[in-house]
């Protein structure tokens, strides 16, 4: 950091297994890759080239090689892991991820039919060449998967070898775990985490009030994905309680402390009450 601000909620470090932050790639060029990665690295966990993009992707192997330079694991979007499925391709696929030699894949029917034993054998025989992130939900918005399914089929597919399970929100936050609205289906979250330890979910919060509503329930340390990469910073600032929404969130000093920093400083430019 350039400079030293005390009483800061504990970030976890990189390489991180919680408080992730997974940020979404809809087509960056190479030089965008560069200008992300220079100024968002230190914050940007896992980068997710966002459903088929790859494919059409130009110089996908420099852009690759950018993210590789910073430290930076990607991985492609699983809708392009769902077209290979459907067009009856799985093998293909895996010779793709091993051909960018990629660590890690996405394992996905939210958009095409694929039955829960053959979507959890699938995570099992990837899960021994990749590190597999598993999706949960319906694009539809009108499918809504009642609570103890979601938990049944995260609690499988975490036994079947996922690392982290995806709660869908898509691009847009408006399915999944969202109303069409983009407010959070707290009950449902509620519900999956009494049962689930959160740091085995990564929550797709692609709307800043969604990435506020989880970081205030979960911590600073909640994963988060499908965040724009040039969100990221802005992302890492709620983390640290250095964004309104969260400033005194995660704000640890105790009153005693705050009313002699108020004295100091004539109450001038705090907004806060100390009562």
């Amino acid at each position: 950091m350039p400079f030293q601000l005390n009483h800061l909620p504990a970030r976890t470090a990189k390489p991180r297994s919680e408080g992730i932050t997974l940020a979404l790639d809809k087509g960056y060029s190479v030089r965008q890759a560069e200008d992300f990665c220079e100024s968002a690295s230190e914050y940007t966990d896992i980068v997710k080239l966002g459903w088929g993009t790859s494919y059409v992707t130009k110089n996908l192997d420099e852009k690759l090689g950018v993210y590789k330079k910073y430290n930076i694991p990607v991985y492609f979007g699983g809708t392009l892991f769902e077209a290979y499925v459907l067009r009856d391709q799985l093998e293909a696929y895996v010779e793709l991820l091993k051909r960018y030699e990629l660590q890690y894949a996405e394992v996905s029917n939210g958009t095409i039919w694929l039955s829960e034993n053959k979507k959890l054998d699938i995570i099992s025989k990837l899960s021994e060449q990749f590190t597999i992130f598993s999706e949960v939900g319906s694009k539809n918005p009108d499918d809504i998967i009642p609570p103890y399914k979601w938990v049944k089929m995260i609690n499988n597919e975490l036994e079947a070898g996922a690392w982290k399970v995806i709660c869908e929100a898509r691009e847009s936050g408006t399915v999944g775990v969202f109303r069409p609205n983009g407010e959070v289906r707290s009950g449902l979250i509620d519900e999956i985490t009494d049962q689930i330890s959160p740091d085995k979910l990564l929550f797709e919060a692609p709307q800043k009030e969604q990435q506020v509503w989880f970081i205030k329930k979960f911590g600073s340390n909640v994963n988060l994905g499908n965040i724009q990469p040039s969100e990221v910073i802005s992302v890492e600032t709620l983390r640290l309680g250095l964004r309104s929404d969260t400033l005194f969130d995660f704000y640890s000093i105790d009153d005693e402390e705050i009313k002699n920093l108020y004295s100091n400083n004539g109450n001038a430019g705090f907004s806060h009450e100390i009562t």
